[in-house]
């Protein structure tokens, strides 16, 4: 029986899946007409699967050779000569998962070995390749997986290799095509090269690109196609709703799609088909995989650390307008890590499962330090919250903790609001939980915290960015938008003049029939 898939790429016979080259169009073309290219897209979305049938396909079919090779083990390598020894060894193994093409090559091990005179690894890439490709005997299409773990002159000397034998295709054979795959896009692979964006003081061996494919996430369809496949195999029901909530909180991404079905079908329902997967069922496989960071999540969230994302989440967080455009390097890494998304022009979490994976991990040491110092339930009621208490403590905790050196992770602008949402989570956790809407360039910080039924609106600013009417208004339609009518605001002071005196304060104002309650920090 199959089951949802996890863990690598994916095997018909053995998960649920669409089909894999529905998922890149024109990918055929590109191949069929010489080119070569790049296919990018974060981790765990699919690349490799499409790659494996691809390959099948153009073998199966016989008109030429595909070849496989992925680069994974070259992840962080500085020496050139050694890289290129490593890659020249890798493809003389791969051939042998093609008959045909080990029929025509005798011994791979003999036919590809390279005469090893002072210098050959300069060349030994290009010159394995131009080996497989005259005893070929028909054309040849290269296809480098975790093409991007290469960088800096390791990557140039690569590149160079394959942009030379591109050139000199007529005269000595060379793979007809070649796609470089990985999470990055062509930019970001200059950016691989030179990150200060120093000039290569030669021809760039990017131009010989034609094109940059991205995989894009499931649509909201395709998540009902593919649970669908399992409800045909084993009679399992998925409830009304199920399918929308997936989407929502994942806005497709293939990985979460996937965990959150496997979640429900073989930990919350133990692989009892008679029952039914609901709404519900979802909400608690989300907090599971948030909760227990699977490597994908911890693998997406280590990138935190780097200070090309730091650049971009760190506003984000603020909701501060940046410098920066969609043609920043910056900001294209970023989406191509698949972390965040263009939406109306501006940069939001990639969807509402990261959005709150970025602010319980950025806060998480803080939530740690709080066990003690913080009790769960001083303002826990039974029908929800006493948040007049619960904003109170904060005031007092705030004037404790704050410190003028405070800092986590790097993200020091930051930590007013991170250590506001780590409080929070340390009160939600016995039966709640927290929607965060972040975005670039709003000003402000929206969280809606859920517990026991009752909802509770609260948009965070600073003093730099707070308004007067404009913020109350922006809060007011906030407020709308969740069908509320009061809502609360805290305002962290930046100024380091003000007295705590003169910070700590609590206030009501009236804006639009809402009831804001806005809480000096």
């Amino acid at each position: 029986m199959r089951k949802f898939n996890t863990t690598g790429p994916c095997f018909p016979d053995e998960h649920y899946m669409l089909p894999a080259l529905d998922r890149l169009p024109g990918i055929r073309e590109l191949v069929a007409g010489g080119n070569y290219f790049v296919v990018h897209a974060p981790r765990q979305t699919g690349k490799t699967t499409a790659l494996k049938a691809l390959v099948r396909e153009i073998n199966e079919k016989g008109d030429m050779f595909a070849i496989y090779c992925t680069l994974e083990t070259m992840q962080n390598a500085t020496d050139v000569d050694d890289t290129m020894i490593k890659i020249h060894k890798l493809l003389r193994r791969v051939v042998f998962a093609i008959p045909a093409l080990v029929d025509r090559l005798g011994n791979p091990d003999v036919a590809l070995a390279i005469n090893q005179e002072p210098g050959w690894t300069v060349m030994a890439v290009s010159d394995t390749l131009a080996a497989i490709c005259r005893k070929a005997g028909k054309p040849v299409v290269v296809f480098f997986d975790e093409a991007d773990c290469l960088a800096g002159d390791v990557l140039i000397s690569f590149l160079r290799q394959l942009r030379d034998g591109y050139v000199n295709r007529k005269e000595i054979p060379f793979p007809r095509s070649i796609a470089l795959v990985g999470m990055l896009d062509v930019r970001d692979y200059k950016a691989q090269i030179r990150p200060d964006g120093e000039s290569l003081g030669q021809i760039s061996p990017f131009n010989i690109i034609r094109k940059d494919l991205l995989i894009p996430n499931f649509t909201e369809s395709d998540i009902s196609t593919l649970y669908a496949q399992h409800t045909a195999e084993t009679g399992q029901v998925f409830a009304d709703g199920v399918i929308e909530n997936v989407w929502r909180l994942t806005r497709g991404q293939p990985w979460l799609v996937s965990a959150i079905a496997c979640e429900c079908v073989e930990e919350i329902h133990g692989s009892r088909y008679s029952e039914t997967i609901t709404v519900e069922d979802v909400e608690m496989a989300k907090e599971a995989i948030i909760r227990r960071r699977d490597t994908h999540v911890d693998s997406l969230m280590e990138r935190m650390r780097e200070p090309r994302v730091k650049r971009i989440v760190e506003p984000l967080i603020l909701g501060d307008d940046t410098e920066l455009t969609a043609n920043d390097d910056d900001w294209r890494f970023i989406t191509d890590l698949g972390l965040l998304r263009v939406e109306r022009g501006t940069l939001v979490p990639a969807n509402p499962m990261y959005a709150e994976i970025i602010g319980r991990y950025l806060s998480r040491g803080e939530q740690d330090r709080m066990i003690r110092s913080v009790p769960e339930t001083p303002w826990v009621k039974d029908d929800g919250l006493d948040m007049a208490g619960l904003m109170a403590a904060f005031q007092q905790f705030w004037r404790e903790n704050s410190g003028a050196d405070r800092d986590i992770m790097g993200y020091r602008e930051a930590v007013p609001h991170l250590v506001l949402m780590a409080f929070l989570q340390r009160v939600t956790n016995g039966g709640g939980h927290i929607n965060r809407e972040m975005a670039v360039g709003t000003g402000r910080l929206d969280l809606c915290v859920e517990f026991r039924g009752a909802r509770y609106a609260i948009e965070v600013k600073t003093s730099d960015n707070f308004k007067g009417e404009k913020s109350y208004g922006q809060c007011a339609k906030y407020l709308d938008a969740l069908k509320l009518t009061e809502g609360w605001m805290p305002i962290f002071e930046k100024s380091k003049e003000r007295t705590w005196d003169e910070k700590i304060y609590a206030r009501d104002v009236m804006f639009d029939g809402k009831t804001i309650h806005v809480i000096g920090l």
